[in-house]
């Protein structure tokens, strides 16, 4: 029986899936600026036995509908929102196993400052942080991040996938193990001769020297990745370590899943060795009707026209300015492309106008929504499993320390009952919670695991009395 891995997804900020959920009476959103807000999801999380906690981020401003940015400022449409790292050592300190999966764009960052900022964070939570890797969507942090205008799509992957080459490069080749001596009678911290330049000169970065961190527990953080366009997909397959998407029909997740592990087996990576988790909404209570009254509730505070402002910003579409009950039509555009397909071109059977659009969409709470007591809600995990070959769930927070929490208390025990959901973690890493004990490091059918250096004998400094060799 397969176990199932669980994440939490939230944003550092207000608004995230559900647009308008922020005026419920109960919802304490707005707390997101105190570090108690995160550290108590981050307890949370961890008694449920989720895998991690899994950030978005947004670097523009969400102002496609009707040309600006007041739908967004007015509904908290992705903002106001700070950056997604900042909160995880204070979450780190209070968990022991607790992964974080913090969303950063190669778009809008340098390779190697990156790779300094994600293995500090490494090294200060013992090895539980993942990196979920994005191109970004947005001309407006185009505009305020040092470009003209968004590069385009695809060639956005193409630089990824050169960022990637450099991060590699120094995560897992520019030190190599045993490098640390720490020496203290002949005053050698690092051995030299361990210790590799990057030379890295290519089209999009240049990064030739050394790395100035020394390896963490992880040396690679854990990769996500989201991307549902041709490109993102097949981006992810070479990779991700674990692939996100948001679909609210069984029948499309088994579709993504099964397209997804030909994708990894073709890049010459084991299929299962990459989870795969759908996005989905939990709303639970003591019984199924208790949870459907609480849907019901939380369903009258969701703005139809919030939600279609944001569609307009994910797409890249300004719906602000077209008939809304015509069909939608699907353009090539520099949004994120999955979105827009499976409303013109994921569903045959039906076309969707920007109404219902939004009218499905708002009703989601974020992805599929599963409503009903801890049994209900159990066996819908269960069956969305078994027949879509899904390894897990991205369970979205649209009620900050309330939806989870309830998860936690009704629906966790449930799953442990069943044999679905661990009762222990497996390891201390967030690799070795998506791919099991003792597996702290790339597997060596990872591309990122082609950059490992093996260090001749003849190079390594003689061992003295004094000397510690930390590996």
């Amino acid at each position: 029986m397969k176990q199932m891995h669980l994440f939490a997804f939230k944003n550092a900020g207000v608004g995230h899936t559900a647009v308008g959920l922020w005026r419920h009476p109960s919802n304490r959103a707005s707390e997101y600026k105190d570090i108690r807000y995160w550290t108590q999801t981050a307890r949370t999380l961890e008694e449920g036995r989720f895998d991690g906690l899994f950030i978005a981020d947004f670097l523009g401003l969400a102002d496609t509908y009707g040309g600006n940015a007041d739908a967004a400022l007015r509904e908290a449409i992705h903002v106001p929102v700070n950056d997604p790292a900042m909160a995880v050592s204070a979450m780190a300190a209070v968990t022991e196993h607790l992964g974080f999966g913090i969303t950063v764009s190669t778009t809008f960052e340098q390779p190697y400052g990156l790779a300094r900022k994600l293995t500090t964070l490494d090294h200060l939570t013992k090895g539980r942080v993942g990196w979920n890797i994005v191109t970004s969507y947005q001309e407006s942090a185009a505009r305020n991040l040092g470009l003209e205008h968004l590069i385009e799509h695809d060639e956005r992957y193409v630089i990824a996938d050169e960022f990637m080459d450099v991060v590699y490069k120094l995560w897992e080749g520019s030190w190599e193990d045993g490098a640390v001596v720490m020496d203290r009678a002949r005053n050698v911290f690092a051995d030299p001769a361990r210790i590799h330049p990057a030379n890295h000169r290519g089209k999009y970065f240049s990064a030739p020297d050394a790395f100035l961190c020394e390896p963490s527990i992880q040396r690679t953080p854990t990769l996500f990745q989201a991307g549902a366009s041709a490109s993102g997909k097949a981006f992810g397959a070479k990779h991700a370590e674990a692939v996100f998407f948001i679909e609210t029909r069984p029948d499309a997740m088994r579709k993504l899943v099964a397209e997804g592990r030909e994708l990894v087996a073709q890049q010459g990576r084991a299929p299962q060795s990459v989870k795969f988790l759908g996005g989905i909404s939990v709303v639970t209570g003591s019984s199924d009707a208790e949870a459907e009254d609480k849907f019901a509730e939380y369903l009258r505070f969701v703005s139809e026209e919030g939600t279609l402002a944001r569609q307009s910003s994910l797409m890249q579409i300004d719906f602000s300015g077209v008939d809304l009950d015509q069909p939608v039509k699907y353009i090539e555009n520099q949004g994120i492309r999955y979105i827009l397909e499976r409303f013109t071109k994921g569903d045959p059977g039906r076309t969707w106008t920007p109404r219902q659009l939004a009218r499905e969409i708002g009703k989601s709470l974020g992805g599929l929504t599963l409503v009903g007591s801890a049994s209900t809600v159990a066996d819908k995990l269960e069956e969305l499993m078994d027949t879509t070959d899904l390894d897990g769930f991205n369970i979205c927070d649209y009620m900050p320390l309330e939806c989870l929490p309830e998860f936690v208390k009704r629906v966790t025990p449930e799953l442990q009952r069943r044999g679905r959901l661990r009762v222990e973690y497996d390891g201390t890493t967030l690799r070795e919670n998506i791919a099991g004990a003792n597996r702290k490091r790339l597997p060596d059918d990872h591309p990122g695991a082609r950059f490992r250096r093996e260090t001749p004998q003849s190079a390594i400094l003689p061992e003295r009395e004094g000397l510690i060799s930390v590996r």
